[in-house]
């Protein structure tokens, strides 16, 4: 894993020199990560748009170089903290929409997420055992729903 870590951090801080912003790159990994938190006077730019920009970063690096890692391992982007306020959103949003699915007895769809949103949010309800999600609709960005388990 190293190596493909380092590969990584290398390839963006190529890319971001390359387009002219002040953007670095620092690796750290765990067993089930490589790490690669960027930072810098331009890093913001990242973050805008639900952090779209960020998400495309992370896909390049991803398609360069998470192949290369074992299949335990994930190759993850951050910009100074905004992936995990965005985790920490997503999940109070999945206890919202249960609670609110319970309360009223009908499904809740949420709009349009990545395939890593979804995800955050199937983690977060599948201990619900009165509740299932699936993701709905075609396409990379699809909507998630959240019903009761009776009405499956």
């Amino acid at each position: 894993m190293e190596e493909a870590c380092n590969n990584a951090r290398a390839f963006l801080e190529s890319l971001f020199e390359g387009t002219g912003l002040e953007i670095g790159v620092v690796a750290t990994e765990t067993p089930t990560e490589c790490l690669l938190d960027l930072s810098g006077p331009d890093a913001e730019l990242l973050q805008v748009e639900g952090g779209e920009l960020l998400q495309a970063v992370q896909h390049l690096a991803n398609q360069a170089f998470g192949r290369t890692l074992p299949p335990e391992q994930r190759l993850v982007c951050d910009v100074e903290g905004f992936r995990a306020t965005r985790e920490a959103e997503l999940r109070a949003m999945a206890n919202l929409a249960a609670e609110r699915v319970r309360s009223s007895g009908a499904p809740f769809i949420f709009g349009e997420m990545n395939s890593s949103e979804r995800r955050i949010i199937h983690l977060t309800l599948a201990e619900c055992e009165d509740l299932y999600t699936e993701s709905i609709n075609d396409g990379p960005v699809r909507k998630l729903r959240v019903a009761p388990k009776s009405s499956k």
